[in-house]
């Protein structure tokens, strides 16, 4: 009873202080005539008109559609690759293949949680910079860009889910005489599957999102076109190219939902 009372009471100040931040931070913003530009307002208003009358002339829809191909197809192949190294990273990282007594254990998981983080502590964009200034403007920049880091935050998903595995249908298998491997095949991955389908799932929104900023860079894509609309003002065609974004977005969530409901039944 007293936990639970201190937890609630170290909660409500948790609140108190968030809510004073809040407040004091309002404090330090500029609420004069410079919070918006003179011509903010009539900018909002083309946008804003643009989001209702949007471009959708043959010659825009056909560089839409060519453009959505190509941030789609970075974004698969991206994180493709950022599944294998999460997969294999995820694996080596937790442990689970190393032998309980012993530093093997110890070394493996720190070695390899210490990659994880190298790769995931780099934005995707810089690493964009990073390939683009080595390789030029390739589809291979945008591709690495992806795969590293997001392999990195899927490696380290992953190794936290299988760790969180139940050790009970773990344990039928080590009586069975199981090997580690096959604990891992027969254990670990079928019952962490749901949840490491819906996280990858999730990943692969924000690859797409991800791949659309790479066309910033120079690399072709979505975030390319809307780029150059842009510079143009053309509101209407940014419009456009953002809802083409959007639905590539809402359909892998409707697709992730519907393969995880199979993955549990």
């Amino acid at each position: 009873m007293q936990t639970k009372l201190l937890h609630f009471h170290r909660k409500n100040i948790l609140t108190f202080v968030m809510l004073m931040v809040f407040i004091g931070s309002l404090f330090f913003v500029d609420w004069g005539k410079n919070l918006f530009h003179s011509g903010g307002l009539s900018t909002l208003a083309q946008m804003i008109q643009g989001l209702f009358q949007p471009d959708l002339s043959p010659e825009i829809l056909q560089l839409a559609l060519v453009s959505t191909w190509r941030t789609l197809a970075y974004a698969v192949a991206g994180m493709t690759l950022a599944l294998i190294l999460g997969v294999v990273l995820g694996v080596l990282s937790s442990g689970i293949l190393m032998s309980d007594k012993g530093i093997g254990r110890f070394l493996s998981k720190s070695i390899f949680r210490g990659l994880l983080g190298f790769m995931r502590a780099i934005h995707e964009l810089v690493w964009a910079w990073l390939f683009v200034a080595a390789s030029g403007l390739t589809p291979f920049a945008a591709i690495f860009a992806i795969a590293i880091p997001y392999g990195g935050i899927l490696g380290r998903i992953f190794a936290d889910m299988l760790n969180e595995v139940s050790s009970q249908p773990l344990n039928a298998l080590r009586s069975s005489g199981a090997t580690r491997m096959q604990q891992l095949i027969y254990g670990y991955i079928p019952f962490a599957a749901p949840d490491l389908m819906s996280y990858v799932f999730y990943r692969f929104e924000c690859a797409i999102r991800s791949s659309a900023i790479m066309s910033f860079v120079g690399l072709g894509g979505l975030g390319f076109q809307i780029q150059l609309s842009l510079q143009d003002l053309k509101y209407d065609e940014v419009w456009t190219f953002l809802f083409f974004l959007i639905g590539i977005v809402v359909i892998v969530d409707v697709w992730s939902q519907m393969v995880r409901k199979r993955l549990v039944a």
